[in-house]
């Protein structure tokens, strides 16, 4: 796919970083960090599964609530649960920061995806085949690197990286980036060189963007297992 470059309307937005909590450092701190990642080729695919960071959405801040609703619980609007407080089974998005539409959750037929931010595939061919499980499964379910999304539009992604593939919300491409750089800075991914040169191209517009923070520890609770 060819790298999206077109960022007319991009802009630093002080809004809640993929982390949900606020972002935090000094003025243009997602560009400056961009020069703190390692730089290298891309490595192979080989060996590759989503089994290899654990089971899909394992509750590992162990607040009893999967990571999936988790992530549906801080990114929707007009959250429904059954049974509780845990499982999500209506909320709006509103608006999807992809596409910038609204669009409605209903459990079991849903329109929405829980997008890693970092692909894992992309993460395992910059670093993480070399992790133990744990750190893959604290990549898998950091909040951090999860974000609630129009499933059509994140179909579109596959793996790709920021010199593939930005979301089509020009508007929210800082933000995206911004968060991109951040989990690859906190779990020592590398990027390739295009993949650096479009970083900095998007996050060049917006200068006074900042690096969001927080999300949950790089390493998971013994408990949890990966092949």
């Amino acid at each position: 796919m060819a790298v999206m470059t077109a960022v007319t309307g991009c802009k630093a937005e002080e809004v809640k970083g993929s982390s949900g909590a606020e972002p935090t450092g000094a003025k243009g701190a997602a560009l400056s960090a961009v020069d703190s990642l390692d730089v290298k080729g891309r490595a192979p695919k080989t060996g590759y599964s989503r089994e290899r960071f654990g089971s899909a959405w394992a509750d590992t801040d162990s607040n009893s609530c999967d990571t999936r609703d988790d992530i549906l619980k801080r990114d929707l609007k007009e959250v429904k649960f059954s049974g509780g407080k845990c499982k999500v089974t209506f909320g709006v998005l509103e608006p999807d920061p992809y596409s910038g539409k609204t669009v409605t959750y209903r459990r079991g037929r849903s329109l929405v995806d829980i997008d890693h931010v970092v692909a894992l595939s992309d993460a395992w061919q910059k670093g993480a085949k070399y992790w133990d499980s744990s750190k893959r499964i604290a990549l898998a379910n950091d909040p951090l690197n999860l974000i609630a999304v129009d499933a059509s539009t994140n179909r579109g992604k596959g793996d790709g990286d920021t010199a593939s593939w930005v979301p089509p919300a020009t508007k929210y491409r800082c933000t995206y980036v911004a968060a991109q750089v951040a989990v690859k800075k906190k779990y020592d991914l590398w990027v390739t060189s295009a993949e650096k040169s479009a970083m900095k191209k998007i996050l060049t517009s917006c200068p006074a963007q900042k690096l969001p923070a927080g999300g949950n520890p790089t390493n998971a609770p013994s408990r949890f297992r990966a092949r």
